[in-house]
């Protein structure tokens, strides 16, 4: 099967289409690949910089949509099914495998390339507001980053278990109307931010970091929360606590993989608390760039130049 290959940490450009032979695994899901998301994690690890650090050479891509050919007894699944699924790695492949609570049956409503743009992003914003943020009835959220693959989820997801109002911030005011697109009830841009939107937040989050964090922190009202997902901006901000003491407020950390991965079961069951929404259309992945999986490395340069909306994607 033809599939991508990083063996060499010399960034997007060093990675390769290669021939290698596809995967067995009679206790896993067989899956014929038809999209794979493209998410920063692969951006980090074409350097060694992500905190999984697979030998070389290995096969990127950590979420996929696509046809069930084989599944073991007992998962639900059976050959001809619909999926998206979480390999965590080897997704930039025509095949793939992955663990039975891993891959999920899809809507007929839902495409091939939005069920690989689901799972990563809605599942880390879910978390994020939901288990992490305790988001309420009628909380503002503010979200950094509100045009891209986990700011445009973590709008809907807001919207769709109860948010009041969700702000999104952003660089342009073509991004803005991408926010608006996806469910912001509006948007104001990252120059200025924090006297746009003046202390009326009850949750930020941020999968950006940077030099915005300080003005975030002042956005919130008290017992607010900032939720840290992320540092796209490649600075980790650092925080006065006093600022938490005076004020009430919390900066929560959000490591989605870290908390779900050791909890078998874990991630199923956040596919099913999104899984009415998503089928209802609350929940729709805001399309990006697609790139055949030749391009794959066009694709994840995309990601760094930070030109990308909405989530980017390889088709096969």
């Amino acid at each position: 099967m033809r599939a991508i290959h990083i063996s060499r940490l010399d960034g997007p450009e060093a990675m390769e289409v290669v021939d290698v032979p596809a995967p067995v695994d009679d206790s896993k899901v067989l899956i014929d690949v038809k999209a794979a998301g493209v998410a920063f994690p692969e951006l980090l690890q074409t350097r060694g910089l992500y905190q999984v650090k697979p030998p070389l050479p290995f096969i990127p891509g950590a979420e996929v949509a696509g046809v069930v050919v084989s599944a073991p007894e007992g998962s639900g699944l059976v050959t001809g099914d619909k999926v998206c699924a979480l390999p965590l790695i080897g997704g930039f492949a025509e095949r793939v495998v992955a663990q039975p609570d891993m891959a999920f049956k899809l809507p007929d409503s839902v495409s091939f390339e939005q069920g690989a743009a689901f799972m990563f992003n809605y599942g880390t914003s879910y978390f994020a507001l939901i288990e992490r943020g305790h988001l309420a009835e009628g909380d503002t959220v503010l979200v950094h980053g509100a045009a891209g693959g986990i700011g445009t989820s973590a709008i809907q997801v807001a919207k769709a278990f109860g948010a009041g109002r969700v702000i999104g911030v952003v660089s342009t005011d073509e991004k803005g109307a991408i926010a608006l697109e996806a469910g912001a009830d509006e948007y104001v841009l990252a120059d200025g931010f924090k006297d746009a939107v003046g202390k009326n937040v009850d949750i930020v989050v941020d999968p950006v970091g940077g030099d915005r964090f300080t003005d975030s922190l002042r956005t919130l009202r008290e017992h607010g929360r900032l939720l840290v997902i992320g540092f796209t901006a490649g600075q980790i901000p650092t925080v006065a606590v006093n600022r938490l003491l005076l004020n009430n407020i919390s900066v929560t950390g959000v490591g989605w993989g870290a908390f779900c991965l050791p909890r078998p079961g874990h991630i199923a069951g956040e596919w099913a608390a999104m899984l009415p929404h998503l089928a209802g259309g609350a929940l729709r992945p805001v399309p990006g760039p697609a790139f055949p999986l030749a391009r794959a490395a066009e694709a994840v340069q995309c990601l760094e130049s930070r030109s990308a909306t909405g989530k980017v994607v390889l088709t096969l």
